[in-house]
Parts: structure tokens; sequence; C-alpha cells
């Protein structure tokens, strides 16, 4: 009978730490990056157009979406609050430009409604859209 301890053939290893760092960099990563890369919170289908138009730098987004609610710069506005919301932009800028991003749905009477506004502000408006 062979008592002696056996010895037993190599141990298979697998070290993991390196692996551990790259996923922890790659997670990272991705959530700096899905942060940058959200430009517009309000998601609308906008009307497709040929010509396009440069917009001036000293802008503010007006958005409509489908179901009639008002933005501003992504904050939720009633119509009626919509001229005095606009009037601390007025006085910073003097050449104001307000984009108006409209879901193709909505009628026409609630983008005059918002032109009219701004042609009372004197600020001019540029309705946006989506090339064809």
């Amino acid at each position: 009978m062979n008592l002696r301890k056996r010895k037993r053939g190599v141990s298979a290893e697998v070290h993991t730490s390196a692996m551990n760092d790259i996923m922890f960099f790659l997670l990272l990563f991705f959530l700096i990056a899905s942060t940058v890369t959200n430009p517009n919170v309000i998601k609308l289908l906008l009307p497709k157009s040929s010509s396009g138009q440069a917009v001036s730098k000293k802008t503010i987004s007006v958005a409509i979406t489908n179901d009639l609610k008002y933005y501003v710069d992504r904050k939720e506005v009633p119509i009626s609050k919509l001229q005095a919301t606009l009037l601390p932009y007025k006085s910073l800028a003097t050449n104001l430009t307000i984009v108006l991003n409209v879901d193709k749905t909505v009628a026409i009477q609630n983008v005059v409604e918002v032109m009219d506004i701004a042609q009372k502000m004197n600020i001019k408006l540029v309705l946006a859209t989506e090339p064809k």
C-alpha cells in the first residue's frame, strides 16, 4: 500500500483582475459618453424640408409635442406663460432667434400662436425641419 501523498498535477488558475480593470474602464467610458450624446430630450417627428437654413448662435429652443405640451429649453411651460418665460431671454441677447420644434401632427393654429408671441416680442423665429 502506498501511503505517500501523491503529487497532484499542475493546477490551472485564471487571473481575472486585469479583466475587471478593463470592464470598469469600459463601463466608465460608456456612462460618460451616454451623458454627452443626449442633445434633445424631447422626441419629436419633425416635418421634412429640402432647403435648410443656418441658425444664429443666440438661439432658444421652443418645442410643441403631439399632446400640446410646450417646452422652452426642455422645461415645460403653459402657453399662457410662454411670453413671460421668453422675456428674460430677450433681455440677455439682442439678436435672439427661436428655433421652433413642432411635431408634425400638431395643428397649425398652435404653431401660429407661438409665431404671434415671437412677432409681438420682435424675436426671429425659425421652424426646425428634418432633411429629406
